[in-house]
């Protein structure tokens, strides 16, 4: 989280590691990355994610130009965003899914109604609320075939 504030230059303490490059700072960055993008990642439970984020972060640890250890980088962190924004759509998904599977029961946990969960998936909302979401919040939308 703290690695995501700019100073007052309007840099990330990341840019000074990428920029500044040093074996200290090779370190530096790799543990930093390792507990910023990766843990990140490993709460997902992203396999797929994984296997694209690892290499990337491994080549850009190994790369000796500057200006292509800033662009990959800068591919890393708008990676992560887009995973990012793909888990905070499937957690709101399941969250109007949840919403109305609970819809089905009343206070006193007396069924009202007999909703099943593919039923809930289908009639909870989401097709209309998460694009509504990711336009609000910048995300790019992407549509579902099911």
């Amino acid at each position: 989280y703290v690695l995501g504030w700019k100073d007052g230059n309007g840099k990330l303490a990341m840019d000074y590691l990428v920029t500044n490059w040093t074996g200290e700072n090779k370190i530096l960055l790799q543990l930093a990355l390792e507990s910023w993008m990766y843990s990140q990642l490993e709460r997902w439970c992203a396999k797929a994610w994984r296997t694209v984020m690892i290499p990337l972060v491994n080549t850009l640890l190994t790369e000796d130009d500057k200006d292509r250890r800033m662009n990959l980088f800068i591919e890393a962190c708008s990676k992560l965003k887009e995973y990012e924004n793909v888990e905070a759509a499937s957690v709101l998904e399941l969250a109007l899914w949840k919403g109305k599977l609970k819809s089905g029961w009343s206070n006193d946990g007396a069924k009202r109604q007999a909703l099943d969960r593919g039923e809930c998936r289908c009639v909870c909302g989401s097709n209309i609320v998460i694009p509504n979401v990711a336009m609000f919040l910048g995300m790019i939308a992407t549509t579902r075939s099911d």
